[in-house]
């Protein structure tokens, strides 16, 4: 993974939803406080019960975000996206992590201390709110999750958990079948035919580990039911 500029960094971050909607005093004091760190492929960045800390924002490289009630283990449900933050929990609540964050190819990330956090809100009362808005933005991914898990049809699914991760771009997006199955509530049996049509139609290519997707517009319109069958 190629390195990166702090002021390349502070762009990536500005532009994402959440800081994007913000204010410039606060956008510029929370990345005051930054730091930018690297973590290698596989890295735990924290896990669930993890001790109360502070808040991470994705810049570049890939990541993961597993999750299950308290009594069940950890599975893959989304990938981050560059420019979106986490963590927020631990601030506004004092209690521990709740979810488990993996950088999946590499990652670097920003991180803003908890302590940096209690002092900004300290200074200005509306940093609560601001940190607040973030589970805000969180909540409409689960949303979307949720809405994806409901469809009936096993290849939209799939297609719908292509759809969450196509920010790369062009870029392959760094997921095995396996990966996808576990996103999509499928088996691999039944991923890898998704993955034959889809090939087929020209939407997507793959390999054993990673997925790029071709035509964006038209696996679309196949996970939301109005395209083509």
């Amino acid at each position: 993974m190629l390195d990166l500029t702090r002021e390349k960094a502070e762009q990536v971050m500005r532009k994402g939803d959440w800081l994007a909607n913000m204010t410039e005093n606060f956008r510029t004091e929370l990345l005051r406080h930054a730091h930018l760190q690297k973590f290698s492929p596989n890295q735990i960045v924290y896990r669930y019960g993890d001790p109360p800390g502070g808040i991470y924002g994705l810049v570049a490289g890939s990541l993961t975000i597993n999750s299950a009630p308290p009594d069940a283990a950890p599975r893959l449900i989304h990938l981050g996206m560059p420019g979106a933050w986490t963590g927020e929990g631990p601030f506004l609540t004092g209690q521990p992590r709740r979810v488990e964050i993996r950088a999946l190819g590499g990652a670097w990330m920003m991180h803003v201390p908890l302590d940096a956090l209690e002092q900004m809100a300290a200074r200005d009362p509306g940093v609560s709110r601001a940190i607040a808005m973030n589970t805000v933005f969180t909540v409409d991914v689960l949303i979307r999750i949720v809405h994806d898990l409901q469809k009936r049809d096993v290849g939209r699914r799939v297609a719908s958990v292509l759809q969450r991760a196509g920010w790369l771009g062009d870029v392959p997006i760094p997921l095995s079948q396996t990966d996808l199955g576990v996103m999509a509530n499928a088996s691999r049996q039944q991923v890898n035919m998704a993955m034959q049509r889809f090939v087929a139609a020209g939407w997507v290519n793959y390999t054993y580990r990673s997925i790029t997707v071709t035509n964006p517009q038209a696996l679309r319109r196949f996970s939301e039911g109005d395209g083509s069958e």
